[in-house]
């Protein structure tokens, strides 16, 4: 247990027993050594991580409770980026039983942190290089990953009608109203489906991404890794949901990056319909889970995150004819409650 005068924790750990567990875990693999421990930063799931000290070296506890989360996942993906050359923490002590890993530290400074209209250019190319890892050094048949499939799109999907219409909006959805959310549901779904596959960090935006010196960028959050659409960590990246960039900006990177992929028999016409539409999928999953982040986890925070996402919805949705109904619906039924200062 941490102790003596030149230790300290900055948080208060009464009544937490898993950090009490946790602080056991970590002086038994290494006794002594650790001088203060501070909370490293804030988690949509379950995990929660701490920044140690030890003397000039820091290191990053990460608490994953057993049940709710996965050490074992956390592992394998890991170990396979840093094989293909991805940087990403290094595991240095695991207590899979209890939920408990010790990981190097990628630092504090994310892309979010770091991004501005001079910086922005160099931080996405170098991330993006990692898009073209994922897609020319990871084999999709051997990596040993999930597909993201039919079923997990359309529970996705769902989110956004369960948590943000129904239990946020407090809609009481009509039958014509649930059938045409049915209806983008499965135009989506077939939109992402028929894309090339490869593997897909699934959550690779701005404050999962580290700015170092060398090896740029640190990739963390990366345990929910998939093989899936080609353009789902693309649209992730440059329509974030914390940070917004001009429409002409993203689509000279989007036409940059498509260029560099030399795909045959796909054109950037199709190319890019599948980057509005997979970016569709993921933006209506993420208002239902930023709702659901309030309601159920009470981390209001996020609705903040929900005016941006949607403006991403408005813009596609206005794109294709496919989706006029869903537009309608949103710029009539959904745009006055979203006035409301909650939002805001």
């Amino acid at each position: 247990m941490l102790s003596g005068s030149e230790q300290r924790i900055g948080f208060r750990i009464d009544g937490d027993h898993r950090m009490e567990r946790m602080l056991q875990w970590l002086n038994i693999i290494s006794p002594g050594t650790v001088h203060s421990i501070e909370p490293a930063s804030s988690d949509a799931s379950f995990r929660r991580y701490f920044r140690l000290t030890l003397g000039e070296r820091t290191l990053i506890a990460m608490d994953a409770p057993p049940g709710v989360e996965s050490i074992d996942r956390f592992i394998r993906v890991c170990r396979l980026f840093h094989q293909a050359g991805v940087c990403v923490p290094e595991i240095l002590d695991f207590n899979e039983e209890q939920g408990f890993m010790l990981l190097g530290d990628l630092g504090s400074a994310s892309y979010l942190a770091r991004l501005d209209r001079e910086t922005a250019p160099e931080l996405y190319r170098d991330a993006m290089d990692v898009l073209r890892v994922f897609k020319h050094k990871l084999d999709i048949e051997t990596c040993g990953l999930p597909d993201y499939g039919r079923d997990l799109l359309e529970r996705e999907l769902g989110l956004f009608e369960e948590w943000f219409l129904r239990a946020k909006l407090r809609f009481d959805l009509s039958d014509a109203e649930l059938t045409m959310l049915g209806q983008v549901k499965d135009f989506l779904i077939g939109a992402v489906l028929e894309q090339p596959k490869i593997v897909v960090h699934r959550d690779f935006h701005s404050r999962n991404l580290m700015v170092l010196e060398e090896h740029n960028p640190g990739v963390l959050d990366f345990q929910d890794a998939v093989t899936g659409p080609l353009t789902y960590d693309l649209v992730s990246l440059l329509r974030d949901c914390y940070i917004a960039w001009p429409q002409a900006v993203i689509d000279r990177w989007v036409a940059d990056y498509f260029s560099s992929l030399n795909l045959h028999g796909i054109d950037f016409e199709q190319f890019y319909r599948w980057f509005d539409l997979t970016g569709l999928q993921r933006h209506m999953k993420a208002v239902g889970i930023f709702s659901r982040l309030d309601i159920r986890d009470g981390k209001a925070g996020y609705l903040a995150d929900i005016p941006r996402t949607l403006d991403y919805i408005h813009a596609v949705t206005a794109r294709y004819p496919e989706l006029s109904s869903f537009h309608q619906f949103l710029a009539t039924s959904v745009a006055e409650p979203m006035a409301g200062p909650i939002f805001r």
